[in-house]
């Protein structure tokens, strides 16, 4: 388990280092392209070859980073789809869930490696070139420091935390509560928690309506491929 680690900035020749063709993973396009951009600093190490919404990567890479936002963790059928895809070298889960058990089940099911999300974009270079190197499997945060939330997601911008957008998402594609609680690892009265001060954010009081709500504000995953995707330096 590492915790620390700066990503290089150039090909020193050591394992882990040369450039990392990655394909980015998941249900919805805002969070892949947040993805990319906290990515942007680094493209002379990080080459993201294609975006994948609900769509398999097509393009040869050695990392697919597999983001677990509104969809399964790395214990599900997912994971090991993009392992059995010959396309891919090495599968890398990103989640919020940072316990033993959510880190063990994805590396059965066949994950290469697991990431932390509250870590820096350094340090997930890091960990991404580690990995594809044959380096340690887990990048999690074990001093206890503040997570850092960055990329993107669907309602930032009307205020929703990255939680309570995952749960309304889940919401929008129709789970109960206890299915929430199973996808994301959550316990079932911090689901609640996240539906009621989400509802507040969004000014709805019923499922209802926050399913409305959703589907009005990109709630429903994306089904597309971005190939060689433009990302910006500013």
């Amino acid at each position: 388990m590492s915790a620390s680690g700066d990503a290089p900035h150039e090909n020193d020749g050591s394992p882990g280092t040369g450039l990392l063709r990655v394909a980015l993973v998941d249900d919805y396009e805002v969070v892949v392209r947040g993805l990319a951009s906290m990515l942007r600093s680094y493209q002379d190490v990080v080459q993201v070859v294609e975006l994948d919404l609900n769509k398999p990567v097509s393009e040869p890479v050695d990392i697919a980073l597999c983001d677990t936002f509104g969809s399964t963790q790395g214990d599900r059928a997912d994971v090991r789809e993009l392992t059995a895809n010959p396309q891919v070298d090495r599968v890398v889960v990103y989640s919020w869930a940072h316990d033993q058990s959510s880190i063990r089940a994805a590396i059965a099911n066949g994950a290469h490696g697991y990431v932390y999300k509250g870590i820096p974009a350094r340090q997930l270079v890091t960990a991404l070139q580690q990995i594809r190197g044959g380096g340690p499997q887990v990048w999690v945060d074990t001093q206890g420091r503040p997570p850092i939330t960055a990329g993107d997601w669907p309602g930032r911008e009307e205020g929703l935390t990255v939680r309570e957008s995952e749960v309304l998402a889940l919401i929008t594609q129709g789970l109960s509560n206890a299915a929430i609680a199973e996808r994301t690892h959550l316990s079932p009265n911090s689901v609640k928690t996240y539906i009621r001060s989400g509802y507040r954010r969004i000014g709805v009081r019923s499922r209802t309506e926050a399913v409305l709500w959703g589907v009005e504000h990109g709630f429903r995953p994306d089904r597309l491929r971005v190939s060689d995707p433009e990302i910006p330096t500013s």
